[in-house]
């Protein structure tokens, strides 16, 4: 029999207040591997196009079409399966990405022209586009909330740590055993990671709990914490604070880009789309294009790699560090200082454009502020919606991020095809790099003024939780 000294709590709330277990730790790394795997598989085609164009005469419109179709799919892969995610299970989606962006990139190993090449690039980009939504999301639903924060940017980590080993393979793979070789190893990884999340990753109790799968959330409870009391929790579903259905007001609508516009949301939503837009945006400019700005300052191409590297380890470095800072640290106090960090390290490239060790230090700056930023923004958006529509609203997030080196890949190419110089492009870059720091800025102010809440207590209808208790 119940009693007053045991409260009832709902299983979200049974995740929320309790501490780490073997499995949740198991949950975080088999997402951070996934994440790496998204990294490599998104990375590595960009070492196989050069090959390509002598190997088979590809002209540079047909790379840059089929570049810009799996950019377009991973959007649409995004916003596609994130609802469903929210409506059906996130484990079912992710997996169902895992499968398609692994068999699609293996199966490019086996073509022999740019146009079967570019159509199965742009299924496994679809499938891209499912996973990290997915992943993210149920990184999030199994983590307590005191450490959702840090084990969702934590496990975002992996995509940069992909896109490092990106490299490392392609240096290793494409000399002595062809990019053939290259893909058919990067698409069939990641498909040894299906038998694990099957077997260590349960569905979402967000999800088990709508379905009124009590069954499934007993057995995915029990795994979770297996040496704790689950006779006081409840089973029924948490409480959807959804718009209402337009043709039927008495009931809530599915998840939809609506939720995350509706009153109270709409502009914590157009806030993270704008960062998620610019920080993806700008990184790849840097990538992109500074090796190229690098030289026509008199750098050899040796020093502009050196340059970009370090861009990467420092990128790498700062996601990590960001990970753990989190658990102590207001996470929107973290997002603003890392642009107004970043903003800095950009004037400062900018100044010193034609000094190599100043550049070599402003890179490593770049990269431990901007990708981290964008790792802590994963955590941001995670945090931002209910259980209910947090895939949903983590996958337009992302969407909104990957359209960024779309606009801002053109601008940049507008922008050296003008000849401006190094200098020119840092300066004009920081632009954007303060409308992030104004964003992240008005985040924070729009959530800070009511006082801290403990995990286990909630504040209801919040539209983004209050820093969690540390």
């Amino acid at each position: 029999m119940t009693t007053d000294a045991t409260p009832r709590l709902s299983p979200q709330e049974f995740i929320d207040r309790g501490p780490m277990s073997r499995r949740q730790w198991l949950i975080v790394i088999l997402g951070l591997l996934t994440m790496i795997a998204e990294g490599l598989d998104a990375t590595i085609a960009a070492f196989v196009y050069p090959v390509l164009e002598k190997d088979w005469g590809t002209g540079i419109d047909a790379v840059t079409a089929t570049v810009t179709l799996g950019i377009l799919a991973m959007v649409a892969g995004g916003i596609a399966t994130g609802p469903l995610a929210d409506r059906h299970g996130r484990k079912g989606t992710t997996l169902a990405g895992i499968a398609l962006f692994g068999l699609g990139t293996a199966a490019m190993a086996l073509t022999h022209d740019i146009v079967t090449l570019a159509a199965l690039r742009t299924l496994a980009c679809l499938g891209l586009g499912a996973v990290l939504p997915g992943v993210m999301a149920l990184v999030a639903d199994w983590t307590p909330a005191r450490r959702r924060s840090q084990m969702v940017t934590l496990s975002f980590t992996g995509v940069t740590a992909g896109t490092t080993l990106g490299g490392v393979l392609s240096a290793l793979l494409l000399p002595a055993f062809g990019w053939r070789t290259l893909l058919a190893v990067t698409g069939l990884a990641p498909l040894l990671l299906i038998p694990a999340l099957l077997r260590l990753v349960p569905e979402s109790v967000s999800v088990l709990a709508a379905h009124h799968r009590t069954a499934d959330l007993h057995r995915a409870l029990t795994a979770v914490a297996p040496d704790e009391d689950l006779t006081h929790l409840t089973r029924t579903a948490p409480p959807r604070p959804a718009t209402p259905h337009p043709s039927h007001p008495s009931r809530p609508s599915r998840p939809s880009v609506r939720a995350l516009l509706a009153k109270g949301l709409a502009t914590t939503t157009l806030l993270l789309w704008l960062c998620c837009f610019i920080g993806l945006g700008v990184v790849f400019v840097l990538l992109s294009y500074l090796p190229l700005l690098s030289e026509r300052t008199g750098l050899s191409t040796a020093q502009a790699g050196v340059i970009v590297a370090l861009f990467g380890w420092g990128g790498l470095a700062g996601q990590l560090s960001v990970s753990f800072a989190l658990k102590r640290l207001d996470r929107f106090r973290v997002l603003t200082a890392l642009w107004a960090l970043g903003t800095l390290a950009l004037t400062a490239a900018a100044l010193w454009a034609q000094q190599f060790a100043a550049l070599l230090a402003a890179a490593f700056a770049l990269g431990l502020c901007l990708p981290a930023a964008n790792a802590a923004l994963q955590a941001i958006a995670a945090l931002a919606y209910p259980p209910s529509t947090r895939a949903t609203g983590m996958s337009w997030a992302a969407s909104m991020g990957k359209l960024g080196p779309v606009l801002c890949g053109v601008l940049g190419g507008l922008m050296v095809k003008a000849g401006w110089s190094l200098s020119t492009v840092l300066f004009t870059l920081t632009a954007p790099a303060v409308l992030c720091v104004l964003a992240a800025f008005t985040l924070q102010s729009r959530h800070h003024p009511t006082p801290r809440t403990h995990p286990s207590h909630p504040a209801p209808a919040r539209p983004l939780p209050v820093p969690e208790q540390q």
